[in-house]
């Protein structure tokens, strides 16, 4: 989804030496392939938008892939890109470094004051070490290397695993089923009562591309819109931009996962960079997007 949409994005601006390699083609994982793809490339600028990344059943179920394999990911890039002498790197994170109970707006300074969410504190884990990655080795060898924690993200090419997938696409894919199979009620994961930013993918990649740009400092950004909302709130917007009329249930034994993670983008704003995609209309976009995809037509 992200990776996509900075294609998508660089593309239009006129960026056409692109070196793109799917999943398929390089195992980020494998250190070997990682080496032997900078050496044949010779990229000058990269950007790490690759990971394992799901929801928060995922998270707590597949514990040892989720660090494990976001390890590896951006030990070998970012390592590679060193040794390839790269001119800048951005590392992409996640809201969820955060501690569980920090103050609200969470901001840069924020990191490793306190303990983390457990049921996605691996995926956590690995993203603090690639922030820390990044800052090691501005520090010993003087590489511009950058990271940005994006809030939650949706857009264009997301996942809609109803097990493995984020709260919003899980949620398009959920009342989109109830109503052209004519079910009366939707059921969400937990109260209903945690509150969650959402960042839609086009704005990150424009962020992705002022940075590169811009911003050249040790300390990692924090991207995000600026305004959050609860999952109850987000199920009942989904539910009307979709035309679902039946009702929702909550069930209650499911997990919340951290009650609030609300970015203070503030830094990133005032260098000039602003998000322009409501989520309303980013919701919209995306449910039109998910019928593309999925071949489904209403």
């Amino acid at each position: 989804m992200v990776g996509s949409a900075i294609v998508r994005l660089l593309e239009s601006q006129g960026y056409h030496k692109l070196i793109l390699r799917t999943s398929k083609e390089l195992d980020l994982r494998n250190q070997l392939q990682v080496t032997e793809f900078y050496n044949t490339e010779k990229p000058e600028y990269v950007i790490v938008a690759a990971a394992k990344v799901g929801g928060i059943i995922a998270n707590n179920i597949y514990r040892a892939d989720f660090l494990y394999d976001n390890l590896a990911i951006e030990m070998n890039l970012i390592h590679g890109a060193y040794q390839a002498g790269v001119k800048k790197l951005l590392f992409l994170g996640s809201s969820c470094i955060y501690p569980k109970d920090a103050p609200q707006p969470l901001k840069e300074e924020y990191l490793l004051s306190g303990f983390l969410e457990s049921t996605n504190e691996p995926y956590a884990i690995s993203k603090i070490a690639g922030i820390k990655l990044c800052e090691s080795y501005r520090d010993q060898y003087g590489c511009n290397f950058v990271s940005a924690m994006p809030a939650n993200l949706y857009g264009p090419n997301d996942n809609y695993d109803l097990q493995n997938s984020h709260v919003l696409p899980a949620l398009i894919r959920k009342f989109h089923q109830a109503k052209i199979e004519g079910q009366k009620h939707v059921e969400i994961w937990g109260s209903g009562k945690p509150q969650r930013e959402f960042l839609h993918v086009d704005d990150l990649a424009e962020a992705c591309l002022f940075i590169m740009n811009n911003y050249n400092e040790r300390l990692f950004l924090n991207v995000g819109f600026g305004e959050d909302l609860s999952i109850l709130e987000l199920a009942h917007l989904v539910k009307q931009i979709v035309g679902f009329e039946g009702a929702i249930i909550l069930d209650q034994e499911k997990p919340d996962g951290t009650f609030r993670k609300l970015l203070d983008s503030s830094r990133l704003m005032t260098l000039g960079w602003k998000p322009k995609i409501h989520l309303k209309d980013g919701i919209k976009r995306t449910y039109e997007s998910y019928l593309k995809e999925c071949s489904i037509k209403i």
